[in-house]
């Protein structure tokens, strides 16, 4: 299985989640919450990552389980939600499986996310409903510049498509583990193309500018 890229960071990323970036977990909760909604099954956790939004996923009444590539993101995962190793790409579930799926703040982090949201459209029972809540696609990347509060400067690079580490923040996620693009067409066409039916957008931002899009589609 191909090594992780959060595996060498696992630690670091598991306390930042939980004290730098606080503020910024609270808003993506929120759009999470409002698109997800109140359910009683199980909710597959599409890249659960250290686990840190199984807490939400619960108060929200759902049943959070959990799958990601990195083992050492899933050692803080565990303690969390039931979990398993596994290729967003190829998921360890049977068709139909599942009446919600949750992808918080990953597409980014795969070279292939249509396949994962053509996987999560498999493994959702009909009627049931998709969550993505990602860094807005045309707003943030390595082709935005934000380090001037309220305002992002955009570049050629909007177009690439390619892994890359540049970031105007030296300090970040994105300068340790890189991260794919996704043009919004990209984004918006993986979902119809799965056979799913997109039924709200979200944005979301400290500023004016905003830095989180999220979606909601369900399978018919």
């Amino acid at each position: 299985m191909t090594t992780a890229a959060y595996d060498a960071i696992a630690d670091w990323y598991d306390d930042y989640v939980t004290t730098t970036a606080t503020d910024y977990s609270d808003r993506v909760r929120s759009v999470l919450a409002e698109l997800l909604g109140h359910g009683a099954g199980r909710c597959l956790d599409l890249c659960c990552g250290t686990g840190a939004h199984a807490a939400e996923l619960r108060r929200l009444g759902w049943r959070p389980v959990g799958v990601d590539l990195s083992g050492g993101q899933l050692r803080h995962a565990r303690g969390r939600l039931p979990v398993a190793r596994g290729d967003a790409t190829a998921l360890p579930l049977p068709a139909g499986a599942v009446p919600a799926v949750a992808c918080v703040l990953a597409h980014t982090d795969m070279p292939d996310y249509p396949a994962a949201i053509a996987e999560a459209a498999r493994v959702l029972a009909p009627g049931g409903r998709l969550v993505h809540v990602g860094v807005h696609p045309c707003f943030v990347g390595a082709f935005a510049d934000r380090s001037e509060p309220g305002r992002a400067v955009i570049d050629g690079g909007y177009a690439e498509r390619e892994r890359s580490f540049r970031s105007w923040n030296t300090v970040g996620v994105r300068a340790r583990v890189g991260a794919w693009h996704l043009p919004l067409a990209d984004l918006l066409n993986a979902v119809t193309a799965a056979g799913l039916t997109l039924t709200a957008v979200r944005e979301s931002g400290s500023g004016p500018v905003p830095d989180i899009l999220a979606l909601q589609a369900t399978k018919p």
